[in-house]
């Protein structure tokens, strides 16, 4: 069985956490108390947002889970999971893509056909 290479971690200390007053129907001092949650991931932006619960805890988990689950984010994981698994800068790979070996040019000729070009 092949092992798993841990690439990255993100906990709540990796985000920004707001807090805020929910209105709308309810009771029991909804609108007084901070229960809504949003939670910024700040590298790559992704937002996760939650207000449906009373409890704050419980939102914040809701929120966590959101922002982790948003198209940011995962674009953010996949980028960051691309750039661990080559020790190449960005400037090497395009270089190496450029070997004149690995490359096939094309010309039309005179009449029209299309031929490799010889150096």
């Amino acid at each position: 069985m092949k092992r798993r290479r841990h690439l990255l971690s993100v906990t709540i200390k990796d985000c920004e956490v707001q807090t805020f007053t929910v209105g709308g129907h309810g009771g029991s001092g909804k609108d007084t108390s901070n229960t809504g949650v949003r939670i910024i991931h700040l590298p790559s932006g992704a937002r996760g947002e939650c207000r449906e619960e009373r409890y704050q805890s419980v939102n914040k988990q809701r929120a966590f889970k959101r922002m982790g689950e948003s198209k940011a984010f995962k674009t953010w994981v996949m980028l960051q999971a691309s750039r661990s698994l080559t020790t190449k800068t960005p400037e090497e790979v395009v270089e190496e893509a450029m070997d004149p070996k690995l490359m096939k040019v094309e010309v039309r000729n005179k009449s029209g056909q299309w031929e490799l070009e010889t150096c």
